[in-house]
């Protein structure tokens, strides 16, 4: 892991929170109910924010820690089969009615120097 609060770590831990994010809107399709959910997600980040600034969390073992616990409960509430957005690798649309190519089939230009 990266040291404490270096962009590394800020990173990591964005990362972290868009797929507990993510994760929570594959379980619950409505915003409404899902605003809510994120709202808690969001608080939860928050107390843990102000627990690595006010103590001795600044060591990488604990912060590893930390950040263990969390990616154990993001495994353990993933999606058996998560939202892909139609058009996105992996949804229904995904490749459905390719448009054709601008370029010509055959080059017949290329296929006369022969």
């Amino acid at each position: 892991m990266s040291t404490p609060f270096s962009s590394a770590h800020r990173l990591y831990v964005k990362s972290l929170y868009r797929r507990m994010l993510k994760n929570e809107l594959d379980w619950v399709v409505r915003r409404d109910i899902w605003r809510g959910r994120a709202m808690m997600i969001r608080a939860e980040f928050e107390r843990n924010r102000c627990v690595w600034h006010t103590s001795d969390v600044t060591e990488p073992r604990a912060l590893a820690q930390i950040f263990e616990k969390a990616e154990a409960s993001l495994a353990s509430k993933l999606h058996p089969d998560p939202y892909i957005p139609p058009s996105m690798p992996g949804g229904t649309k995904w490749e459905r009615n390719i448009p054709p190519t601008i370029a010509p089939i055959y080059d017949h230009m290329a296929a006369a120097h022969h």
